[in-house]
């Protein structure tokens, strides 16, 4: 297994092996590796003759200065994890340098308003930040597929969009939340749990759980008072939002109809660290 810190070294690398007609699945990620990218990382080496996992924390899409600065950096470590898995496995660890070239900033995406919901609400330029990362490492990459977790789900959404618009020769693979036993979904930030809060934190699929048994039978505007009310009487976890919508457009839901796909979105406070969930209500 290879690491490569520098783009023209592994673009040079995979035109090689594409020459020799070899295939490749790319996993972007930002390190602090966990079982939820390795599942990933076996989805892209199953279906492909390589599988390309970048290590990069991607500053501009941040918009918490301390986030940033405390987001884990395991690289050595990450790297270990691959080795367990597969000698068909291309590392691309880059400097900001390397990915920006002296230009640390975000370009600008209109991604037909999903920006604008949930996470879009709460983390200004986030998804430019997204954007702009995603497309430079297909730039660089050129996948033939690329795998995403769902726990993200909007910016699988927004990756999805960014492809269409920008006619990116990829093709994006969305690979169902994996999840620790206690049913939290598996995050690089839940290293950081403080003991306690790593107890709670399974609540909030508990609560997804809850709120899907529900929704066959009362409308969305009482689901998503009950579930503020659940987390208001809770001691260590802070509701930031919960949100039940249309898949398609991210938008909350109005009116249930028929032929149309619901899941319901959470974002909510352990301590200082900020976790996400969602799950498909039918």
């Amino acid at each position: 297994m290879t690491v490569y810190n520098n783009k023209v070294e592994i673009q040079n690398h995979i035109n090689k092996l594409k020459y020799e007609g070899f295939t490749f699945g790319f996993v972007p990620t930002m390190g602090a590796l966990h079982e939820g990218h390795l599942s990933l990382v076996n989805e892209a080496l199953s279906h492909n003759d390589f599988a390309v996992v970048s290590i990069f924390v991607n500053p501009t899409q941040f918009d918490n200065a301390s986030d940033l600065e405390k987001y884990p950096r395991t690289l050595d470590r990450d790297v270990d994890l691959l080795k367990t898995l597969s000698e068909n496995i291309i590392v691309y660890a880059p400097s900001v340098e390397d990915v920006y070239e002296g230009q640390t900033k975000a370009e600008q995406f209109d991604f037909d308003g999903l920006e604008h919901e949930m996470e879009g609400k709460f983390r200004d330029g986030h998804f430019d930040g997204v954007g702009t990362i995603v497309k430079r490492l297909f730039e660089i990459v050129t996948p033939d597929n690329a795998y995403f977790g769902e726990k993200d789900f909007q910016q699988l959404a927004i990756i999805k969009k960014l492809v269409e618009k920008h006619q990116i020769p990829v093709n994006i693979v969305g690979c169902e939340i994996h999840r620790e036993a206690s049913g939290l979904a598996m995050s690089s930030r839940n290293v950081r749990l403080k003991p306690d809060y790593k107890k709670e934190a399974p609540f909030i699929y508990k609560t997804l759980m809850a709120a899907k048994e529900q929704f066959g039978i009362k409308n969305a505007d009482d689901i998503v008072k009950w579930v503020e009310d659940e987390f208001a009487r809770h001691e260590l976890l802070d509701l930031e939002y919960f949100i039940i919508a249309d898949v398609k457009t991210l938008k909350p839901i109005e009116t249930k109809e028929n032929n149309t796909n619901y899941r319901a979105f959470v974002a909510a406070y352990a301590d200082d660290i900020r976790l996400i969930d969602n799950l498909a209500l039918n």
